[in-house]
């Protein structure tokens, strides 16, 4: 198993990557900032709009299989630079097979959100045991999770892709209109009205936008880490420039940790409305400042430790998205006769 390692996140307009001797240097206005060994890191994330970096670079980290990724200020996913595609070619053909053949994407997809519904109903719960009878919204969070119940059991009556989209879209409603109730500060979760993106309009989807993009860094690492193409999916659909099995990947987490890291930020008050900035459009973003402070407590919160329910054995949250997509790689090979979507306890 490949051990968790460092990401390097640039989120400074302007800065140029390139590379100096064995070590990525990042460079602003003529002056070097910082210089940090390829050896040390899995990825480089850029979060600005004109950071760029050089074919050396390029070519470095591909040889070092370094993921280099260039996003927006936001967090959405523009490009990314890789050498020639590595991993086994028999189990990439086994994937290929998989994705044509609807009835075994039918049964890999139901995995992955039947485990995202679980895990949003689990945060709901735990909520509810915290929070006691005085809580606003209780009545709503309680029907709320009887809905998602009753949409696990369509999943299982649900024959095909088409029908397992309707499902995750339902539970995804139901589970946006619950979220307002899970901030303990109701202010910040009265500004939620359901999920907005591209742009976000509201402070709290500014910063779910810019975490899930995190998460879908991180899981497009792990499926390229494992040998499997991350852009052959069983749930989303093929698009170009989309890396479909990395957002397969993250439905299962996005509840309990892109979206349980949102709460805890604006609930411990490490992120609070000050830190957003409303463009003309419409359109709120994070501040420069405010996107460090969520990226050190998204490097932080991936080195807890957490026992892994199918493995059986303790983790870091970082690696959680490496191990699943080994299992899926294990399922498809034929060593395991389902794929084990991660379940949160």
């Amino acid at each position: 198993m490949k051990t968790h390692l460092n990401t390097l996140f640039v989120t400074l307009e302007g800065a140029y990557l390139h590379k100096d001797g064995a070590a990525v240097e990042i460079r602003h206005e003529g002056k070097a900032k910082l210089r940090v060994p390829l050896h040390n890191l899995e990825g480089i994330v850029t979060l600005a709009w004109d950071a760029t970096a050089s074919a050396a670079l390029m070519g470095a980290c591909a040889e070092a299989d370094v993921t280099l990724s260039f996003c927006t200020p936001q967090g959405r996913f523009l490009a990314g630079s890789r050498g020639f595609q590595s991993g086994n070619i028999l189990l990439r053909r086994a994937q290929y097979r998989a994705a044509d053949d609807d009835e075994h994407a039918t049964r890999i997809a139901r995995n992955c959100i039947a485990a995202k519904i679980v895990n949003s109903r689990g945060m709901i719960q735990r909520r509810l045991r915290e929070a006691g009878e005085q809580l606003e919204g209780r009545a709503a969070l309680e029907n709320c999770q009887r809905q998602l119940v009753h949409r696990v059991q369509s999943l299982e009556r649900a024959t095909n892709l088409d029908e397992l989209r309707g499902v995750e879209g339902e539970a995804a409603s139901l589970w946006f209109s619950a979220l307002p109730y899970l901030f303990t500060n109701p202010e910040i979760g009265h500004l939620l009205q359901g999920r907005n993106r591209r742009p976000p309009l509201d402070p709290v989807n500014a910063l779910l936008s810019f975490l899930y993009s995190l998460l879908a860094h991180d899981c497009r690492c792990a499926c390229e880490t494992c040998g499997l193409d991350p852009q052959c999916g069983f749930l989303h659909r093929d698009r170009p420039g989309r890396p479909s099995l990395a957002l397969d990947l993250m439905e299962e987490f996005r509840p309990v940790l892109a979206d349980r890291m949102a709460l805890s930020l604006f609930n411990r008050g490490q992120i609070n409305l000050s830190d957003f900035d409303t463009q003309a459009s419409g359109a709120v973003q994070l501040r420069e400042d405010s996107r460090k402070k969520v990226l050190i407590a998204w490097q932080e919160r991936k080195q807890d430790v957490v026992m892994h329910p199918f493995l059986n054995e303790k983790t870091s949250i970082g690696l959680l998205p490496h191990l699943q997509a080994r299992l899926l790689a294990r399922h498809l090979r034929g060593d395991l006769d389902a794929y084990p979507a991660y379940l949160w306890r």
